[in-house]
């Protein structure tokens, strides 16, 4: 699709997804377990802002509100062009996904102490915008340098055997 039609620019190397903000910190500090595509409820300025910048989900998360899901904290620049209808750039954002999936995701909080991490925020092939989210369990200090540990040795490992292969 062309610009001037409104559709999203496809990406071709990634299969027409353009990342707009990534949450790289999260795989380092939790443990994912599992992991959900939801879509988000956006005003304009929020959409127009991200076809331009990107987000920052550093130190946002996702929390219940009643039966509802929302993405926290997560900070959407300004629309510059928006002038008086600009959006507040972090406020809380709903999350849309299926009734059970939000009850799965309910269920880890509540009786197992994990965590809604948003991982990424993505336009899709069609144009939506979308977020990945994950529930996570917290690591401690050990486990992180554990793994980072594992991690060298398996990238020195490979490297041998590279060479000597």
């Amino acid at each position: 699709m062309s610009s001037k039609s409104g559709g999203a620019k496809k990406s071709a190397a990634r299969g027409g997804i353009t990342v707009k903000g990534d949450n790289r910190r999260a795989r380092h500090d939790y443990d994912l377990l599992e992991t959900f595509e939801a879509g988000i409820e956006l005003v304009g300025s929020e959409v127009k802002s991200l076809r331009n910048t990107s987000v920052n989900l550093g130190e946002s998360y996702a929390a219940m509100k009643g039966n509802e899901l929302f993405l926290l904290n997560s900070n959407i620049p300004e629309y510059r062009e928006a002038n008086r209808f600009n959006h507040d750039p972090k406020r809380p954002r709903r999350l849309l996904l299926h009734r059970k999936q939000i009850d799965r995701l309910a269920a880890g909080v509540l009786r197992e102490g994990l965590t809604i991490v948003p991982l990424k925020m993505f336009f899709n092939p069609r144009g939506r915008v979308k977020v990945d989210v994950a529930l996570a369990k917290g690591r401690q200090m050990h486990d992180k340098r554990d793994n980072i540990k594992t991690r060298d040795w398996n990238r020195e490992k490979a490297r041998l055997l590279r060479d000597k292969g």
